[in-house]
């Protein structure tokens, strides 16, 4: 009948547009499911294993965008849009593609293609999530294009590749830093004196060590340091090796050269700063944090390495012996309140409250210190209750007695609106025995206990081992503990 006909065709044309996007999302989505977790990108790297992002790696990110050499930004542009995508700002991520896109067809024309197989897989993902499925295969085709030139449809092995994959990592927390040394490796096995490969690999394999002797370490960083000078980053991290190995004029000879040419590279003012904390020279240490807090406002592990040198620099007055002086204490009282209000901070900005040193903790056991941080308006609530919990007005009264009388008392102290299972019980029990048990210096016991808690061991990947590392090691603040591995990825000036 010609009138159906021609009803047919006069349907709605945003409901035929439906149809056929409905109909097309049968016919190439599940083509696009399999061919996707193929791709070399961000969103096939594993980069975070489930685990929320650090409150400030966005920060951190953006910062290294603003100092790093042009010919480097499109590798922070495509960690950005993976970033934004995750918290669901996938236009904004779109937009930071765009920006890596152009910066690879400007400084990098003579490989623009492979250079734009990451940029183009995060492409075909965050259009997949949304639902753009002709985008998506777009940006798949171009993939497969480039790929096919070497035999493969979809992925090659490529030096390039393997480095922006190393920085990748590097830029994701100290988890993810023998992945990225295994990436430097392999990309210097197509091009041993390449020079960014070799940083790469020098950055990876300091944030891995931690044994002072370990003379491949500086083997590696000086070879680094040969192929690229100017990187200040890298002399940085040859100082610090060099000062634990007791070569200490050397290495704050290179400190000071590379603060004169990076004044402003936070990665530089960081690692410096640690030098002279080592050192001793606190006012130095806080002067540098300081001024790398001004780039990174949001880092929590800044706020808490200025707290720690404010409280150092408490037990040096007191070693003096000069606290009969109402002028000395005065300065000790001003400096446990820098301390506190840097640790409120810290904590503010998603300092893990178990990864804190013991000279710390105490500070909170007056009740004027407890209520600075428990009253802070950007205090999150699950942060307010586990310090509520842990610091309650009873923690000396019981600190001198048993265990399981402890353990009552800070189960006790949860918020009333906190309905705990007989399980969540027993893990606030252990938690904080685990807690009272490293504030008295014993360490094999309280490891027990947050054993017990989380069923991790000493040397897993969920960082509780930080707990438990001797206090030389806790007082340099290890990278481990939060934001300073990292930090381990500025390349250039």
């Amino acid at each position: 009948m010609p009138w159906v006909a021609e009803n047919k065709v006069s349907l709605d044309p945003g409901f035929q547009d439906c149809r056929e996007t409905a109909i097309m999302s049968k016919v190439n989505k599940n083509p696009l499911d399999k061919i996707l977790p193929k791709l070399k990108c961000h969103f096939t790297w594993n980069l975070f294993k489930g685990e929320s992002i650090s409150h400030d790696l966005e920060d951190r990110v953006c910062n290294q965008i603003e100092f790093l050499n042009t010919e480097f930004k499109a590798t922070m542009y495509n960690l950005l849009a993976y970033i934004k995508h995750l918290r669901g700002q996938n236009e904004a991520a779109l937009e930071c593609l765009g920006q890596a896109e152009e910066l690879i067809q400007r400084e990098h024309a003579d490989q623009a293609e492979i250079r734009s197989l990451v940029t183009w897989g995060n492409y075909a993902w965050i259009y997949y999530h949304l639902g753009r499925l002709s985008e998506a295969q777009t940006y798949v085709d171009k993939v497969k294009q480039v790929c096919e030139k070497f035999s493969n449809p979809y992925s090659i092995e490529c030096p390039q590749l393997d480095c922006e994959e190393g920085w990748t990592r590097l830029k994701c927390g100290e988890k993810q830093n023998e992945r990225a040394k295994v990436c430097f490796e392999k990309a210097l096995e197509e091009k041993p004196d390449d020079p960014e490969f070799s940083s790469g690999l020098a950055i990876a394999m300091y944030c891995l060590d931690k044994r002072p002797q370990n003379q491949f370490s500086v083997k590696v960083l000086k070879q680094a340091m040969e192929l690229s000078p100017n990187n200040q980053y890298i002399k940085v991290l040859l100082a610090l090796k060099l000062q634990k190995m007791n070569e200490k004029a050397e290495g704050e000879q290179l400190v000071v050269e590379a603060l004169e040419k990076a004044p402003c590279q936070t990665d530089v003012l960081c690692s410096a700063a640690k030098f002279y904390k080592r050192k001793g020279d606190l006012d130095k240490a806080v002067e540098l944090f300081l001024k790398a807090l001004e780039s990174l406002p949001n880092n929590g592990y800044l706020h808490y390495q200025i707290a720690y040198c404010y409280k150092a620099k408490v037990k040096q007055i007191q070693n003096t012996g000069k606290l009969e002086t109402s002028g000395h204490r005065e300065k000790i009282e001003g400096l446990r309140k820098y301390a506190v209000d840097h640790l409120t901070k810290a904590i503010e900005k998603g300092l893990d409250l178990l990864s804190v040193h013991p000279d710390l903790i105490r500070l909170l056991e007056t009740e004027e210190n407890r209520q600075t941080v428990i009253d802070s308006k950007e205090l999150p609530n699950t942060e307010r209750q586990q310090l509520y919990q842990r610091y309650s007005n009873n923690f000396q009264e019981y600190r001198g007695k048993s265990e399981d009388s402890a353990a009552q008392c800070y189960s006790e102290g949860l918020p009333i609106t906190t309905v705990a299972t007989e399980k969540e019980k027993m893990k606030y029990q252990l938690q904080n025995t685990g807690l009272i048990h490293k504030l008295n210096g014993d360490l094999l016991q309280a490891a027990k206990c947050y054993e017990k808690e989380l069923g991790h061991l000493r040397n897993s990947p969920s960082g509780i081992g930080s707990l438990f590392l001797p206090a030389c090691e806790l007082e340099e603040g290890s990278e481990e503990m939060g934001q300073g591995a990292e930090l381990c990825s500025q390349r250039t000036p």
